[in-house]
């Protein structure tokens, strides 16, 4: 048994799922999934929890404001759980008192504090909505204009989330409840048989979701297929995916061409070289910004979720992701990521070596700075 298998099997946090059908729902335009997000918002009779990394004050944060207080007013619990930081600058005092003032209990993760100035890096990436227990979504979608159509047009942002009901609903509402409280620690739930949701720390590992993608990339016999906007692979991960490429898995990265920090497009070119040389393919999307966070591993073992393939999601943040043997929900994730390719351009190794000198350097930076991006 290698270090890396020695580590997974210590922290007992890898479950094993079975192939099979879950009450599971993919979206990947905005405009379709806020209008059911907010159509289950509007159905409410108990409670509404809800956290968003970025809740902004603009066409589309309002709408969800309108329905919260709505809901609010007629006596259902509604708790908002917004990141500081990731919402710095993009969620107005207005809005946030009209939130309070009509019953909606508004809490902002890790606002600054002198006293405890390093827990300022921790933040809380994770977008969930859970509605009674019933149904939930999770996934990459934030609370804004950029994922809209309807509001920006072509340009919105490719992203993808999930809708769930039954036991993973149920398991959404626990993870939310247990966030809102402060009890990041968890026990590992028990899976439902096919699918099971999952945040990064529990009280068996603290690096839970890198243990999970690295079970997923080792158990890859044909195929491993990934979107992610910040592909910044810590040392065991791309070891991961170098062995999967040398044991003729096809090995796939898709990444954004336009994205919404340089630094970090620096620090995910300054990987490319290493993998491209061991047989990973990586393509950039062209068209639009690209912010889903997905992978599917030989067509039948997938994952949905809020992390990136970097460090501040698998060591520093707080995220959440849904692993899945759905079939219907990984044969469509493998259908939209190959959609995806149609509109990117493969970054081949040849003509990666070949570069100008000089654009290197930002690679270095971005490199140096990897941990803290």
């Amino acid at each position: 048994m290698d270090t890396e298998q020695a580590e997974r099997a210590e922290c007992d946090c890898v479950p094993e799922l079975t192939p099979g059908k879950d009450n599971i729902q993919l979206f990947v335009e905005g405009d379709a999934l806020y209008d059911a997000m907010l159509a289950l918002i509007g159905a409410a009779r108990r409670s509404v929890g809800m956290e968003s990394y970025i809740y902004a004050d603009d066409e589309i944060g309002r709408k969800f404001a309108k329905a919260l207080v709505e809901r609010a007013r007629s006596g259902v619990e509604v708790r908002l759980h917004i990141d500081a930081v990731g919402s710095l600058f993009r969620m107005s005092t207005g809005l946030v008192e009209y939130l309070r003032d009509n019953g909606v209990c508004v809490r902002w993760f890790h606002r600054w504090d002198w006293r405890r100035p390093l827990q300022y890096n921790r933040r809380n990436h994770r977008k969930l909505l859970t509605v009674d227990g019933r149904q939930a979504f999770v996934g990459g979608y934030n609370i804004h204009r950029e994922n809209s159509r309807s509001v920006i047009g072509e340009r919105r942002w490719r992203d993808t989330h999930v809708r769930l009901g039954g036991a993973l609903a149920n398991q959404a509402e626990s993870l939310f409840d247990d966030f809102w409280h402060r009890r990041y620690r968890l026990r590992n739930p028990e899976p439902t048989v096919h699918s099971i949701l999952l945040p990064n720390y529990s009280r068996t590992c603290r690096r839970r979701l890198r243990c999970l993608f690295a079970d997923m990339f080792s158990r890859a016999h044909r195929s491993i297929f990934l979107s992610t906007p910040y592909f910044v692979p810590d040392r065991h991960t791309q070891q991961a995916l170098l062995s999967a490429a040398r044991r003729q898995v096809d090995v796939r990265v898709l990444v954004p061409r336009k994205g919404d920090v340089r630094l970090v497009r620096w620090a995910s070119h300054a990987a490319y070289g290493g993998l491209l040389s061991s047989g990973v393919r990586i393509y950039e999307y062209l068209p639009r910004v690209l912010h889903a966070k997905t992978a599917v591993v030989d067509g039948n073992y997938g994952t949905i979720g809020t992390a990136n393939l970097d460090y501040r999601s698998f060591f520093v943040n707080h995220e959440l992701n849904l692993f899945t043997r759905d079939r219907h929900v990984c044969e469509c994730l493998q259908e939209q990521f190959f959609e995806d390719l149609r509109e990117a351009e493969e970054i081949r190794a040849e003509g990666w070596r070949r570069r100008a000198w000089p654009g290197q350097l930002p690679e270095m930076i971005g490199w140096a700075a990897r941990r803290w991006l």
